[in-house]
C-alpha cells in the first residue's frame, strides 16, 4: 500500500507547538472567569486589552447570560408529527433561536433570545472562505417521567471552547453557553416536546462563525454564536446493522498534529464525496481509516468500538485512543467507555448473564480486525454519536472483501444493547435513573 503523506516530524513539532501556543494565548482570555483578580489583571493586561487613550488597559466584555435581551415570535411555527416528512427532513426549527456577537475591540455583546431567523453575512465573511466555523451537536430530551433533560451538556460547552480556539475564534465562559443553551430549550422545549410524547428530542445545534468581513487569511475579529433547536429523526433504530465502507489509500479524514479531535466544519466538508459513493455503493458510512498500517479512526462522523477475544482469550472492548487526537472525543464515547469500566468490568455485568470484560482505549488495525472476524474471535461492532447514538455494525467492506460482524439479534450484539440501555435510562429518566448526574433537567419557562 502506498503510504499517505504526512508532514515531516520537525516541520510537524514546530507548527503544532506554535498552534498550542496560540491556543493556550486565546484560553488566557477568560481567565478572569476562574482565576484569582491578581492573575487575571495580569492576563488581561498582558494579553488582550487594549489601551484608552490614556494609556490605561480596558477589560472587555465577556459572554454573559444575565444579559439576555428577549424577543419572542409574533408567528409561532407548527409542530410537525412525530413520523411526519416534515420533522424527518431535518429542516424545521422551533420559534427561537439566540445569537452573540464579538469583535476583537469590544469583547461580547448582550446575547439575544429572538424569533428563529435567517442570519445576515457579508458575501467577504471569513467564515465562507477559510472554514473559520465550529459547532456541536446535543439533544434535549422528554423524559418518561415527564422533565426535559439534557445528557452531559458540560461536555459539549468545554468541547466548543476547544474547538473555537483551534480555529482562532474567541474563547468565553463555558458555563455562560450552557446557560444559555438551557435558556433557549426552556422556553420552546415545552411546545416541541410536549409531555404526552415521553422518549421525544429535538436536536441541539451551537456554532459559532468568524463574521469579519475582511478578505484575507488572518485571525477573525468578529464572530457570531448562535444556538437553535431543529426537528430530527431517530437513526440509531434501524434493523440489521450498518455497512461500514473502509477508506481507501488515497483518503485520510484526519491525522497527527492536525484538527480532527475538533468538531469543525473544515472536518466535514471534505468528506462528502466519500461518504456520497459510499451511500451509492449500498453501504451507510465510511469507515475511516490512517497511514499505511491502515489505523481504524472513525465511522463517518461516528466513533468506532469492536467487542473482540485476543488470541489469549481475553474478552475486549477497543475503540481508538485519543492520544494522537485524529478522533472526536464524543460524548457519547467517553459514556460508553465510563459504563463500560463502571459496570463491565472487575466481577461481572451489573447482573446481567455477561462475561466481564478489559476496556481499551488503543490505535489498531485492519489488519487486527480482518484477523479476528477470519479466526471467530469478533464478538460485536457498534458506533457512537449524538445522530446515530448507539448503532451496531454488521458488515466492513476493505480492499474488495466483506466481512461480516456478528450481532446476537437483529438490533445488535450484547454488550453494545445493554449499555445502549443504560444510556436511554439517564437521557430519559426512567425508573432508578431520575436523578442520575449526567442528566441535566432543564426548567419549563
Amino acid at each position: 500500500m502506498a503510504p499517505i503523506a504526512v508532514t515531516p516530524p520537525v516541520e510537524q513539532e514546530t507548527s503544532s507547538r506554535l498552534t498550542a501556543q496560540g491556543i493556550e494565548r486565546s484560553l488566557a482570555k477568560t481567565a478572569h472567569s476562574n482565576a484569582s483578580p491578581l492573575t487575571t489583571k495580569l492576563t488581561h493586561d498582558s494579553l488582550t486589552h487594549p489601551k484608552t487613550d490614556s494609556g490605561v488597559h480596558t477589560l472587555l466584555p465577556q459572554l454573559d447570560a444575565s444579559l439576555l435581551q428577549t424577543t419572542f415570535t409574533t408567528s409561532p411555527r407548527p409542530v410537525p408529527a412525530l413520523d411526519s416528512s416534515e420533522r424527518a427532513s431535518q429542516k424545521i426549527c422551533t420559534d427561537h433561536m439566540i445569537q452573540a456577537k464579538w469583535s476583537e475591540n469590544s469583547g461580547w455583546s448582550a446575547p439575544t433570545l429572538q424569533p428563529y431567523g435567517p442570519l445576515s453575512l457579508m458575501p467577504t465573511a471569513s467564515c465562507l472562505h477559510y472554514a473559520t466555523e465550529c459547532f456541536e451537536g446535543m439533544k434535549l430530551y422528554r423524559g418518561y417521567d415527564g422533565k426535559l433533560r439534557l445528557f452531559r451538556p458540560e461536555l459539549n460547552c468545554n468541547r466548543m471552547e476547544k474547538s473555537a480556539t483551534r480555529i482562532a475564534l474567541p474563547t468565553f465562559p463555558t458555563e455562560e453557553l450552557l446557560k444559555l443553551i438551557n435558556k433557549l430549550c426552556a422556553t420552546d422545549g415545552p411546545k416541541w416536546l410536549p409531555r404526552d410524547e415521553p422518549g421525544s428530542f429535538l436536536y441541539i445545534r451551537p456554532t459559532m462563525i468568524a463574521s469579519d468581513a475582511a478578505l484575507g487569511v488572518q485571525k477573525p475579529k468578529e464572530a457570531l454564536l448562535f444556538i437553535i433547536l431543529t426537528c430530527f429523526p431517530s437513526m440509531d433504530d434501524r434493523k440489521g446493522g450498518m455497512k461500514l465502507l473502509a477508506s481507501k489509500d488515497d483518503m485520510c479524514r484526519a491525522w497527527p498534529g492536525g484538527f480532527g479531535y475538533a468538531k469543525v466544519g473544515a472536518n466535514y466538508g471534505p468528506s462528502l464525496v466519500a461518504q456520497g459513493e459510499a451511500k451509492a455503493q449500498g453501504f451507510d458510512q465510511i469507515l475511516w481509516l490512517f497511514g499505511q498500517d491502515c489505523i481504524v479512526t472513525e465511522a463517518g462522523a461516528s466513533n468506532f468500538f469492536v467487542v473482540w477475544r485476543t488470541r489469549e482469550g481475553q474478552l475486549q472492548l477497543v475503540t481508538t485512543g485519543l492520544k494522537e487526537r485524529i478522533v472526536l472525543d464524543g460524548i457519547t464515547r467517553r459514556s460508553v467507555l465510563e459504563l463500560a469500566r463502571e459496570r463491565l468490568t472487575m466481577g461481572g455485568c451489573a447482573g446481567e448473564e455477561l462475561e466481564e470484560l478489559e476496556v481499551v482505549e488503543r490505535n489498531f488495525t485492519m489488519k487486527e480486525v480482518e484477523d479476528a472476524v477470519d479466526e471467530g474471535r469478533m464478538v460485536e461492532a457498534f458506533v457512537t454519536g449524538t445522530a446515530f447514538f448507539v448503532a451496531p455494525a454488521s458488515l466492513l467492506h476493505f480492499r474488495g472483501q466483506d466481512f461480516e460482524i456478528p450481532m446476537a439479534t437483529e438490533h445488535g450484539g450484547r454488550y453494545m444493547s445493554i449499555i445502549k440501555g443504560w444510556l436511554k435510562s439517564i437521557m430519559w429518566g426512567m425508573e432508578g435513573m431520575e436523578q442520575h448526574h449526567w442528566g441535566h433537567v432543564v426548567g419549563e419557562d
